[in-house]
């Protein structure tokens, strides 16, 4: 594997995600729900809500 010192710290975690093989169908849907839980967390921290512009 290439030297991941110098890389982005979302390729490394990416990296790190893809080495990870699923053990069980159990296993692979924990993996998912964490994918998803982070996907979710990161469109929350970037709402910028609209609705309180009229104020």
């Amino acid at each position: 594997m290439m030297e991941t010192r110098n890389k982005d710290k979302n390729l490394r975690n990416v990296i790190e995600d893809l080495e990870n093989a699923p053990v069980n169908s159990h296993h692979a849907q924990q993996i998912q729900q964490d994918r998803n839980d982070r996907r979710h967390q990161d469109a929350l921290n970037h709402d910028k809500p609209t609705d309180l512009e009229h104020l």
